[in-house]
């Protein structure tokens, strides 16, 4: 390139701090069945192709990263926006694209699925063994990895792996191959990063060095998709009952691409490539980039077209950016995109004022306030930090409360700043002293945030007016905030969630997508047995289950679906299973009336 043929090896410095790493897409592969010798030598071609374009002055940059050669061909490396420039003009090259760090799309659900469709649970399981389905499916799940300890991967009554399999139990620091078993029959790891990580960042270097789920998201979607039931699982007591995955039967293979921060797309294709090869049946792919992207730089679209082709179906997340129009990603016509809905079940965190007046909130609170005790209630914004503007203290913003008026105090916080997250919020008030927090707004208040042991409600906008009205009527207003209880048979439901993002794709506006809407809502699935920052519930051990929400948690419910499909009708392609689940999904809520966005339009 222009801007190396002049360095020196003194100065070669300015060419290498622009170079980053580059994906190089290079086609359709010769079969899954690549032998290692094979591999060698693609990526000896690949050596030389890089030879080619990269100065001589800066030889340590010829070396690959990824190499994808069962799936597809092609490979990882870094490069100056010059050089994938050139590069992307070789004959053999189809498309060079940066590669992009990918974001995560962060029990009762499976049974009030089956209500709505018919049919009971024991007959799920009646209708498993009446058409004799086949418990040899296997599912690849690209995530965070997974807790093998976790109840819900125990392989009792699970026949021996099946011969097909290819695939292996990769050891790490702190994973053996003994955590392996008839269920989870496979477990692997990527330690090649093309999103550095700091030298004195030991835990995420570690995390990186293992199969194992550090961040409790890759356990949730895995449990989820194909958990083995679990009886009187709990979080803390809040929903319990019996925990299990749509597919209990089928197997498991773990992909762990994703860490808490680095999700590179040159690894999930790399996680595509080796799932194909290992043999899994679905791959299950709750991620995806911030923007939809053309085909052609977008990882999963890439290696999804290849698995389908190879007979594995990809079920995708849509995206956790609604509900603004065109906000939805994966959205490839051979993707499986799932949005998120609630299901018939709620979390009501309930508001007692001094006045006797009492509101149903939302959220999920551990705390251990009782009815019979009231602690001082005051707005934010008349607690303001010195020299900060009311408007930003009535918000929560970080750093804007005033420690001594806010100590011991219940807050009531509103929404005029939207870019500042529930989770936000809750920490600025209990880093300032507060007894709990009391959210007013009407935005993603069907979905429950989970503020452990600290004492939160979210209360619609309208209820909000009369807490406020109330804190200015008497010169002392008190308050109490109950812990959670789980309503039961919740109407209307399901409702798309507020945070699910929403079609037309930009690219392909006469495919509609997302295609088909699962559970997404406050999903009680397997935990990791590590503690997270700021669930600060002391003199407890994590909880063996949690309840998260997310497009992520929708698209494992239509992998177990389709796992399920598959184990009945062992010869159907993707696009079979697609048109057989998406001809039969409800277009009812359980009230019986059309389904609902957020907003109580209709939706469609």
């Amino acid at each position: 390139s222009s801007s190396s043929s002049s360095s020196s090896s003194s100065s070669s410095t300015p060419s290498h701090q622009s170079a980053q790493h580059y994906v190089v897409y290079m086609g359709g592969s010769f079969g899954r069945d690549a032998e290692i010798g094979d591999i060698k030598i693609a990526e000896s071609a690949h050596l030389q192709l890089l030879s080619t374009i990269i100065p001589s002055e800066e030889r340590e940059r010829v070396s690959v990263g990824h190499v994808y050669h069962h799936a597809f061909r092609g490979f990882s490396a870094l490069l100056t926006p010059a050089e994938a420039s050139l590069l992307s003009g070789h004959e053999e090259v189809i498309s060079v694209f940066p590669d992009r760090n990918l974001k995560l799309h962060t029990t009762r659900s499976w049974d009030f699925l089956n209500e709505e469709s018919g049919v009971s649970s024991s007959n799920y399981f009646h209708y498993q063994h009446m058409y004799n389905a086949s418990t040899d499916i296997i599912i690849g799940m690209i995530d965070t990895g997974i807790w093998p300890e976790s109840p819900s991967f125990r392989d009792e009554g699970i026949g021996e792996i099946p011969r097909r399999w290819k695939g292996v139990c990769m050891e790490g620091y702190d994973f053996k191959k003994s955590n392996c078993n008839r269920k989870l029959i496979g477990a692997r790891y990527y330690t090649y990063q093309s999103v550095p990580i700091e030298a004195s960042d030991t835990t995420m270097r570690k995390s990186s060095n293992s199969p194992r789920d550090h961040d409790s998201h890759g356990t949730h979607t895995a449990s989820t998709a194909a958990g083995a039931g679990v009886a009187n699982a709990s979080y803390y007591g809040l929903a319990r009952g019996t925990a299990r995955g749509g597919s209990p039967s089928a197997r498991l293979a773990v992909y762990k691409a994703c860490t808490v921060d680095n999700c590179a797309s040159s690894t999930i294709l790399k996680a595509i490539d080796d799932a194909v090869r290992d043999g899994v049946d679905i791959i299950s792919i709750s991620l995806g980039m911030d923007f939809e992207s053309d085909f052609l730089s977008d990882p999963i679209a890439i290696g999804a077209f290849h698995a389908n082709q190879m007979g594995v179906m990809v079920v995708c997340a849509a995206g956790n950016s609604g509900p603004d129009p065109y906000t939805v990603v994966n959205t490839a016509p051979w993707i499986f995109t799932v949005a998120a809905s609630n299901i018939d079940r709620d979390f009501e965190s309930t508001l007692l004022l001094g006045n006797g007046k009492s509101f149903k909130g939302s959220g999920i609170t551990l705390s251990n306030l009782t009815s019979s005790s009231q602690y001082p209630l005051a707005f934010a914004g008349d607690v303001a930090a010195e020299f900060t503007p009311p408007s930003e203290a009535s918000n929560c913003y970080p750093g804007s409360l005033n420690r001594k008026k806010v100590a011991g105090k219940i807050l009531v916080c509103v929404n005029n700043y939207p870019s500042i997250a529930r989770k936000i919020k809750k920490l600025v008030v209990q880093d300032a002293g507060a007894r709990g927090l009391i959210y007013i707004s009407d935005v993603a208040k069907g979905v429950p945030f989970d503020s452990g042991a600290f004492p939160f409600t979210q209360i619609g906008e309208n209820a909000g007016i009369q807490i406020l009205k109330y804190i200015n009527s008497t010169k002392k207003p008190t308050a109490t905030i109950l812990p959670t209880v789980a309503v039961q048979k919740f109407k209307p439901a399901p409702v798309v969630a507020d945070f699910s993002s929403r079609g037309p794709g930009g690219l392909t506006e006469n495919i509609l997508k997302p295609d088909i809407m699962a559970p997404g809502v406050a999903i009680l699935a397997a935990n990791i047995q590590e503690s997270e920052p700021g669930q600060d519930l002391v003199g407890k051990m994590p909880s063996q289950f949690a309840i998260k929400s997310g497009t992520s948690m929708a698209c494992p419910h239509v992998t177990g679906a389709v796992a399920f499909i598959k184990s009945i009708h062992h010869l159907w392609t993707p696009s079979m299973i697609k048109s057989a689940l998406m001809t039969t999904a409800i277009i009812a809520d359980n009230t019986g009336r059309v389904l609902t966005n957020s907003s109580a339009d209709s939706a469609n």
